[in-house]
């Protein structure tokens, strides 16, 4: 069995960067906003480039639970670190209240600990270098046990018949937001699911295998698309150096 990171409340953070941005925040959360987070307790799991938005960097955290999310975002964005670094991090970021709070939708869900260290920073990321689709749905209402039930009995055979395993399966964690600091979006019922594949055309490849087999089209999709508040949404995250999901 693989082993799970112990992260049972996770942020999904998209941020809405300036022209030009991306790379000067990534260079940056890279080097100063990684250890100095997760020295006051909090999990960097990944941050990443969009593949289809060059304005757009997503990251997700982790925390033990909800007490100590309310430390740990006390602790670094009060602390030394975010204090010398935090204008010129503003200054690439049109919005950053764009954030999804999650906790693994059942028991071994959640994300699995890294295969390995993450490079120091300046180091070269070792090989393979992967990309990670985040897959969001969004409910009527509550992804409750039932669909996980269904998610796991007669989604995900389809996704790995058609080369996609998940690595994590979240929902909606709807406790209070402790720090109001940060907005998080508290009102909408999401399930989010995330896989890895070796590039691109291994990503396209799934794609159409999952479009084109008879379960999904004849059996799953419909159930699926009964519970949708609206269209999904589809993120293609390349890993950056530092990250430690890729």
């Amino acid at each position: 069995m693989v082993e799970a990171l112990r992260c049972p409340v996770v942020e999904l953070r998209q941020y809405t960067l300036r022209p030009g941005g991306r790379d000067v925040l990534i260079d940056l959360f890279d080097r100063e906003f990684v250890e100095s987070q997760e020295a006051v307790g909090a999990t960097v799991l990944g941050q990443f480039r969009d593949l289809d938005d060059p304005d757009r960097f997503v990251w997700l955290r982790g925390f033990e639970d909800m007490d100590r999310r309310t430390e740990a975002l006390e602790g670094f964005y009060g602390g030394p670190v975010w204090a010398a670094h935090r204008d010129e991090a503003n200054a690439t970021m049109i919005d950053s209240d764009d954030v999804l709070l999650l906790r693994p939708a059942s028991a071994g869900s959640g994300f699995p600990a890294p295969v390995g260290p993450r490079p120091a920073p300046g180091e070269p990321a070792p090989p393979p270098r992967s990309l990670v689709l985040a897959t969001i749905w969004y409910g009527h209402g509550p992804f409750d046990a039932a669909f996980v039930d269904f998610f796991r009995q007669r989604v995900r055979p389809v996704l790995t018949g058609t080369g996609c395993e998940p690595l994590a399966y979240l929902r909606s964690e709807h406790a209070p937001n402790t720090f109001p600091a940060l907005p998080v979006r508290l009102d909408e019922e999401v399930f989010v699911w995330f896989a890895r594949f070796a590039d691109e055309d291994g990503l396209d490849r799934h794609l159409r295998e999952l479009e084109q087999a008879e379960r999904w089209r004849e059996e799953v999709l419909p159930s699926l698309s009964d519970r949708w508040a609206r269209a999904p949404q589809r993120l293609r995250l390349v890993p950056t150096d530092r990250s430690s999901l890729r």
